[in-house]
């Protein structure tokens, strides 16, 4: 049953990074973050009132609530750095890095869980990791020579290539990387703090400690003050990107109690497809050969942890 839950959580997951794109087109990112996490929060208490497991807070020990909330710190600071990446970079050079983060959830896993470490699951990681390797690059293609270039004289105005290209790159993959290893924490601390609680009141108290880090950030910077330029084309699909990552949640983390975090975390990450396929046919992002081969690496490595 986990297997399905897993699957749904990829499904649903797979649309936030495009949905959150278009929605924190023209909104910082800190404060796209602290809205959609309202629109979560109000989703997840919802399902724990459609359960009736709000019961089971006076249950919950000081150590598993220790984990919940250090599960929703992380969760918080990955959201954070990853809805700053997806604004300064392509969804489908953004999403790749962030799933990578499985492959230090499985070594983590490995060592505080004592989950199997076989050569299988070394050879998906390696996997997993060229892949990711391959859809970063970039293949430029490169323009035709004037006659001043040929001589090593370049053209009025013209400033090198790295100059150009470098500290974009840098800036985004400095965040999406911060956010692969946030996400990583996310379900190690997770899988600790969802013992013997049910997994929507789990999910629903993580995201009260998004909530209010999320917003004490917003107040802190000042930007709770741009809530009214927000235009209603970015409120529609903000609210769609906290629907659906309440639903990816919810599966999520019911998986998560129920199967090993070694296989549920990479089955989660299947939600590439999806979302390489929403970034195609919605944002018109293009894959060049070398990336095409490199998601087929990563979904052939994701795979291989299911055998």
């Amino acid at each position: 049953m986990w297997i399905i839950f897993a699957l749904s959580a990829a499904l649903f997951g797979g649309g936030v990074a495009v949905l959150t794109k278009i929605g924190i087109k023209n909104i910082n990112s800190n404060l796209a973050t602290a809205i959609r996490t309202v629109v979560v929060a109000v989703f997840a208490w919802l399902m724990v009132l459609v359960v009736g497991s709000r019961h089971g807070i006076t249950d919950i020990d000081g150590l598993t609530l220790l984990f919940l909330v250090l599960s929703g710190l992380a969760t918080g600071f990955s959201w954070l750095c990853y809805f700053r990446s997806l604004q300064l970079g392509d969804v489908n050079k953004v999403v790749p890095v962030k799933k990578a983060s499985t492959i230090l959830t499985m070594v983590l896993s490995f060592l505080l869980f004592d989950e199997g470490l076989t050569w299988l699951k070394v050879a998906a990681m390696v996997l997993i990791g060229a892949g990711t390797y391959l859809m970063l690059e970039r293949r430029a293609v490169k323009p035709r020579l004037s006659d001043s270039q040929k001589m090593g004289t370049p053209p009025q105005g013209a400033l090198p290539r790295s100059r150009n290209k470098a500290k974009p790159r840098a800036t985004w993959l400095f965040y999406a990387i911060l956010a692969a290893v946030f996400a990583s924490l996310t379900a190690i601390l997770g899988k600790v703090g969802i013992v013997g609680v049910e997994s929507n009141l789990g999910t629903a108290i993580r995201t009260m400690v998004v909530l209010a880090m999320a917003w004490l950030i917003v107040f802190f910077q000042g930007k709770h003050r741009e809530i009214k330029k927000i235009d209603g084309r970015s409120w529609f699909f903000l609210v769609l990107s906290g629907i659906a990552t309440g639903l990816s949640w919810l599966c999520f983390y019911r998986a998560l109690q129920e199967g090993p975090v070694s296989a549920v975390v990479p089955l989660d990450k299947l939600s590439i497809l999806v979302t390489v396929a929403f970034g195609y046919f919605v944002l018109r992002e293009r894959l060049n050969k070398a990336a095409v081969a490199g998601l087929a690496l990563i979904v052939a490595g994701t795979l291989m942890l299911l055998v």
